[in-house]
């Protein structure tokens, strides 16, 4: 008689492979974007060491430079919380402080991003 029972860690998706399929493709697809919106950060920062202030509140308040570095800024936090995730989930044995450790981390990296989007922000409504 075969067993058809299904343990409640595979229907809740905590089984031995959770979801590493959907991880492994969001940070390769983040890394793949990042390398073109790489180009505003390059840019920014040669704006930023040659021209004066004005200058570069102008270079942000242009709307596809904006665009570029606030989508440089989602990518970039979100991919490196991705990649701590990782790390996290592969060295820490113990499963209460694996679950607190990447809560931790998603939080620090989302309270980052959000801190460096008011501050492209505010600098933005200078313009």
């Amino acid at each position: 008689m075969m067993d058809f029972k299904i343990s409640l860690a595979q229907v809740l998706n905590l089984g031995f492979a959770k979801n590493g399929t959907g991880h492994w493709w969001l940070q390769r697809v983040t890394a793949v974007l990042l390398i073109p919106l790489s180009f505003f950060v390059i840019r920014l920062f040669d704006v930023c060491l040659t021209a004066s202030y004005q200058q570069t509140v102008d270079w942000f308040a242009s709307p596809i430079n904006t665009i570029g570095i606030v989508a440089w800024l989602l990518a970039v936090f979100y991919h490196a919380a991705l990649g701590l995730q990782v790390v996290i989930e592969d060295y820490v044995a113990n499963p209460g402080i694996k679950t607190m450790s990447v809560w931790s981390v998603n939080m620090v990296f989302l309270l980052l991003g959000v801190a460096a989007l008011v501050a492209v922000f505010r600098i933005v409504s200078v313009g």
